[in-house]
């Protein structure tokens, strides 16, 4: 990446992307962040600018600068990549450890949180604004579509596919073949051996509608 990259979020998952980006040689121009207490602020060496929705920052934002969205809240993140769409025209960029195995032959969109040790196999395929957290394991032809957590530690078997929003608890165990559905939950721990309907929420080994 050639352009220094904006970071929307100061936060725990800010400061990851902010070691993300140090480590790949990548320049932050600086944090954005709607918490006024932190404005004028540093994290290391980099500033805490202003609002996510500061107009003197946004304009910089295309040809001369990237910018990568670190907000844990799904609507709080669609709402800005919405306006990143709008406003500037440009899509966040994807943050990938240095640490993490992507396979070359897996597709990977845009603004994906990638952590630590994460692997994400040959054939499969990852959507857009998607958070793999540490040591997160995607399996050939598994799908993730957009907007979608999965935990650090999980496992996300073959051929699984997680619709969007979908939630993925720290160590839980997707076996192949099944579908996760759009803003389905997956609790911490659980071992999901069927299918789980939209909305809904399951834990336990195997793991069971709550």
């Amino acid at each position: 990446m050639e352009n220094p990259v904006l970071i929307f979020g100061a936060g725990a998952l800010g400061r990851q992307a902010l070691d993300i980006f140090q480590r790949n040689g990548v320049v932050v121009y600086g944090f954005l962040d709607d918490n006024k207490e932190l404005h004028g602020t540093e994290i290391g060496e980099v500033s805490i600018l202003g609002d996510t929705d500061d107009g003197g920052f946004l304009k910089i934002i295309g040809n001369k600068c990237e910018a990568f969205v670190a907000i844990s809240e799904r609507p709080v993140r669609e709402k800005l990549v919405a306006m990143l769409n709008d406003r500037r025209k440009t899509m966040p960029v994807n943050a990938i450890h240095d640490t993490a195995v992507v396979s070359e032959m897996a597709t990977l969109g845009h603004g994906n949180f990638v952590g630590a040790r994460v692997t994400v196999a040959a054939q499969a395929t990852i959507g857009q604004h998607v958070h793999l957290q540490s040591g997160a394991i995607v399996e050939s032809f598994a799908t993730v579509g957009d907007f979608v957590n999965i935990g650090a530690g999980a496992v996300i078997n073959d051929r699984v596919t997680l619709e969007e929003g979908a939630f993925i608890g720290t160590g839980a165990v997707l076996v192949s073949g099944i579908k996760i559905g759009k803003n389905a939950r997956v609790g911490a721990g659980s071992l999901v051996i069927a299918d789980v309907a939209a909305n809904a929420t399951v834990f336990g080994n195997p793991a069971q509608a709550v």
